[in-house]
Formats: structure tokens, sequence, C-alpha cells
């Protein structure tokens, strides 16, 4: 004859089961830490600088077509085309001048809110050298609303701010030289 203590626990964590599957805002702390490690991954292999095709790997992180609404400096893009546009343009006048570029993800910070739809802030630093040699940081903090659509995570929306060239981390020369093109400009 069963205890009556198991008969007390079973249906319990059937409901609790039950519970979970119907609720789809449940996501569990080992998936929020694997979708957080996801988009850290996927962050970090887009700026991977060692790799060819910087421009066309930055825009891998978005949907192919349609609506993504992009602020940097000031301005708002809000269709995956202007952003193309943007990114394809920030690498031509910045991001190809730059010498030994190198990204560091900073703090990070992701918020699970479904299991197909998480917000992500970031701050990151890009050390290289300028065409002049000399030292030079881009930096700034990143927030990104990601989807998953067909298995893929995309962003769908986000918001970069840039560290003023006075503040930026870095040695002190840093902050004085420029890269051809200007840093205000960074759109990623």
């Amino acid at each position: 004859m069963p205890s009556p203590c198991r008969l007390g626990v079973l249906p319990v964590a059937a409901l609790s089961l039950l519970a979970a599957c119907q609720d789809p805002t449940h996501v569990s702390a080992t998936d929020r830490r694997a979708i957080a490690d996801s988009l850290s991954a996927l962050v970090v292999q887009a700026y991977d600088f060692t790799q060819p095709e910087a421009a066309e790997r930055l825009l891998a992180l978005y949907p192919d077509s349609g609506r993504v609404i992009s602020a940097v400096a000031g301005h708002v893009t809000t269709t995956r085309d202007t952003l193309a546009g943007e990114i394809r343009g920030f690498w031509q006048r910045v991001g190809r001048n730059m010498r030994q570029p190198r990204f560091v993800l900073g703090s990070t910070y992701v918020d699970v809110l479904t299991r197909d739809a998480a917000v992500m802030t970031l701050t990151y630093s890009i050390p290289h050298r300028t065409p002049r040699d000399t030292p030079h940081v881009v930096s700034g903090a990143w927030t990104m609303l990601w989807r998953r659509q067909g298995g893929r995570w995309q962003i769908i929306q986000e918001h970069l701010s840039d560290t003023p060239e006075s503040t930026a981390p870095g040695p002190p020369s840093a902050v004085t030289e420029s890269t051809e093109g200007s840093d205000s400009d960074h759109q990623h």
C-alpha cells in the first residue's frame, strides 16, 4: 500500500509540471542561462574581426527583411535595408580603418521574456590601432530586443550609446587620435 506522503507528492508534482507546460512565459533557470549564453555567443561571433566579411556577419544578427528599429547617435532607422546601409557605411568609413581590432564584451545583462524573446544590454569596447598606428578605443552600451523565429535568434530592436571620446576607456593618447571617419558615427 502506498504511503500517504507519496500520494500527496505525486499530485503536487503533476500539477507543477502541468502548470509549467501551460504557461508560455515560464522559462526554467537552465533554459534562461542557455538563451543568455546563446545570445552572447552570437554577438561575439559577429564581432570576430579576425574573420572576413565583417559587415555581413554584423547584418546576420538581424532579420533578412522587414522592420528593424535601430536607434544610434540620435538617429532612428526602421527597416532592415536602411540598417544594412548604415552598417556597411560605418564599416567603409570607420571599421576598415581599424588595425588589429578586438571586440571585448563587458558587463552583460539578459532578461529572458519568453522562450522566444529576450532583452540583452551589454557594454563593449573595441581597442584597435588607427591608420597612423596610434591606439584608439571605440566603446559603448548596447541594448537589443531579440526574437527567435524559425529557430534563429534575431535583433528586432536596438539602441546603441557610444562612450564619449573624453571618457572612453584606454590610454590617454587613445582618446585624442581618431581613425579616419568620425567615431561619433559608430553604428556597430
